[in-house]
């Protein structure tokens, strides 16, 4: 069973940057969007920021300037790059990867979350 492997969570002050990176632990095939989304105690998860296979991206309004989301569709992975990273910004990420199977119905995978802490 493939999983998708995050890296790069951790504890940093406020105003600071951390770069979250996803990666298959093995092949996955016709990926149209992957992303990130986050959820924080008592609330429910909320996107973050998606790409398409063709590089069109979407933010949510809270990480817009902030947050920058791209992809290696050769190498399948997604990253994340977090600058003035705000208290509120803690919270656990998740990737996820949308795929298509031979017949055209869509199914994901996700991560299995990686903590971000800002704090000072």
């Amino acid at each position: 069973q493939v999983r998708l492997v995050e890296s790069g969570g951790g504890l940093v002050q406020p105003g600071g940057s951390l770069r979250l990176s996803c990666a298959p632990s093995g092949n996955i095939f016709n990926i149209v969007t992957m992303g990130w989304y986050r959820r924080t105690p008592g609330k429910e998860r909320e996107l973050v920021a998606t790409i398409t296979s063709a590089g069109s991206t979407n933010y949510a309004d809270f990480v817009k300037g902030r947050f920058t989301i791209s992809r290696n569709n050769a190498e399948n992975t997604v990253s994340l790059q977090m600058n003035s990273l705000k208290p509120e910004d803690t919270a656990v990420y998740y990737c996820y990867y949308k795929c298509l199977n031979i017949i055209g119905s869509s199914f994901s995978y996700w991560g299995q979350g990686t903590q971000v802490t800002v704090s000072s």
